[in-house]
């Protein structure tokens, strides 16, 4: 993470991506299972499990029907549904997703893996936590964590050969 001239944030998402790899490892190697939340997060489980040479597949989980906001905003045209090709009960999971904010979007995360069963734990690796929780939410691994104004966006984006960026929009 470096500041352009301009003084625009620049974030490294390969470099960060390498950084939450090496550090998820040894809790996938421990047997954890990964689960993305869709879409960023859904991208990083589905390269990690390639890279780490896991067998079987990675979960996909959705947050539209357990969010806080789901009658403003409803279904969320282009996401992902949740996909969890293994027995959640008693499984130890390791959610991953792109950009930890005000925790609404980890609650509700929770709460649909939770309509599959109770795993044996649940931890949660991000590859960046821009500060403002609203909720109590707070990640186990974090490749950087940045401060960002309300009015600033932070988005993961992945190009057709699979390599990651970061847009930031905003004052």
């Amino acid at each position: 993470m470096n500041m352009a001239k301009s003084g625009a944030l620049v974030l490294d998402a390969e470099a960060l991506y390498a950084e939450l790899r090496a550090s998820v490892q040894p809790l996938v190697a421990a047997g954890a299972r990964l689960v993305g939340v869709t879409s960023g997060g859904a991208w990083l489980a589905e390269r990690m499990h390639q890279d780490l040479a896991l067998a079987g597949k990675p979960g996909v989980i959705s947050s539209v029907m357990h969010r806080d906001d789901f009658a403003r905003r409803g279904l969320a045209s282009g996401g992902a549904q949740t996909l969890l090709p293994f027995e959640v009960e008693g499984a130890d999971i390791l959610l991953l997703d792109d950009v930890l904010y005000t925790g609404r979007t980890i609650r509700a995360v929770l709460n649909e893996l939770f309509d599959y069963g109770r795993p044996a734990r649940v931890r949660l690796a991000v590859l960046v936590d821009r500060g403002g929780r609203e909720l109590p939410v707070a990640a186990d691994i974090a490749a950087a964590r940045i401060a960002l104004s309300a009015d600033q966006s932070l988005a993961l984006a992945r190009d057709a050969s699979g390599a990651f960026s970061f847009q930031v929009e905003g004052a």
